[in-house]
């Protein structure tokens, strides 16, 4: 213990008092470290919006790696706590990772497999805790349960947000410098990107269900909903991006309550959905728009709240029990791999998931984990 507080004390930066400081300074820093390792990110944030002094002292690299302490362990490593139900985008070197009303960006180590455990940037501007989110254009797009949408520039302080729905946004997408939300309060709305005309909606659209998940389609021209499968037959539906009209829906045989929790295009004709019914579909719009050309069903009947795809044959799918990672070849019916990242049913299930030729990474209630295929 003695050897780790030595390494400790060599590695920490001293912080620059300033001639007059808050009454905390009065405080040992050794206690308000204490202190402040045991804040969630959410009362850390508002720490760090009292003054500048506490901005760069919630900042400093040992305060975070007291919060944020991980060890790697058989081709996992995990990151901080409290993480609800998290969102993730991978850029470049970068994780953007969302945590209660914050997103976070970290930039990954030169191993790939672990991040510098002080973040880049922090992304703030929601009143309650952030649904999703996507990056476009250098813009950080982000859904809160607030109801609202939030505009972040990555390389800058500028934020944005406008009230959007009237319930919680759950889902939200961006090409183009079109935005598309979908929200509990079951419409989906089409916005404009251009700073100047933000929060100005250019169409709404009665979906008759809660929306879950929304994908806009690559060629621009349409984007897809995934709703909750209670007020309409069919919980995949493609809309028109100029118009807002329905232009199809997808299948035609799901039960009630099949809702779909994640959608994504892989080409202009080519989709993929999962969900409440434990099936991942995947869509050959050329082929039929009523019936899915393959589809694999999750062994153990859990809920699948995300997928990814490489794009070729390798699939990934989250389940809702044991927190489960599944790895699929497309070009199979079974599951090629397992693997489970809790021990009981009800810790958490794994809400979204990214992965890169080399590591795959889960995002669950309280961990991030990260698999790392070259040394599983």
């Amino acid at each position: 213990m003695a050897a780790a507080a030595d390494e400790e004390a060599a590695t920490r930066e001293p912080a620059a008092r300033p001639a007059a400081g808050p009454a905390l300074w009065r405080l040992p820093e050794e206690l308000l470290l204490l202190i402040c390792s045991y804040l969630d990110m959410r009362a850390l944030g508002r720490l760090a919006q009292v003054c500048r002094w506490l901005r760069r002292f919630t900042s400093c690299d040992l305060l975070w790696r007291r919060i944020a302490r991980a060890s790697l362990n058989s081709g996992f490593t995990r990151l901080g706590t409290d993480l609800q139900m998290p969102w993730m985008q991978l850029e470049d070197d970068s994780l953007y990772i969302s945590q209660a009303n914050f997103i976070l960006a970290y930039k990954f180590r030169p191993d790939g497999a672990s991040l510098n455990r002080r973040p880049l940037g922090v992304f703030a501007g929601h009143d309650e805790d952030v649904c999703h989110f996507v990056l476009a254009n250098s813009h950080i797009i982000s859904a809160g349960g607030d109801g609202k949408i939030g505009v972040h520039k990555i390389h800058s302080t500028f934020t944005v947000k406008y009230s959007a729905h009237e319930q919680e946004v759950n889902c939200v997408d961006c090409k183009g410098g079109i935005i598309v939300s979908g929200s509990r309060d079951r419409t989906a709305k089409v916005w404009p990107l251009a700073s100047g005309r933000l929060g100005q909606c250019l169409h709404t659209i009665q979906t008759e269900d809660r929306v879950w998940s929304i994908a806009v389609s690559p060629l621009l021209s349409s984007f897809v909903t995934g709703t909750a499968c209670c007020g309409h037959f069919s919980p995949l539906r493609i809309w028109d991006l100029n118009s807002g009209q329905l232009m199809t829906h997808l299948g035609s045989d799901f039960p009630p309550g099949a809702g779909v929790l994640d959608v994504m295009y892989e080409t202009p004709s080519t989709l993929l959905s999962c969900g409440y019914d434990t099936y991942v579909r995947y869509w050959d719009l050329r082929t039929s728009v009523r019936k899915c050309v393959m589809e694999w069903e999750e062994p153990h009947d859990s809920t699948l709240y995300c997928l990814q795809t490489d794009g070729n044959h390798l699939l990934a799918t989250g389940s809702s029990y044991y927190g489960v990672v599944r790895l699929w070849d497309r070009r199979q019916r079974a599951c090629l791999h397992a693997f489970p990242l809790t021990s009981t049913p009800l810790s958490s299930p794994v809400y979204c998931l990214r992965f890169t030729t080399k590591h795959l990474y889960a995002a669950l209630s309280y961990n991030l984990h990260v698999l790392d295929f070259q040394n599983p």
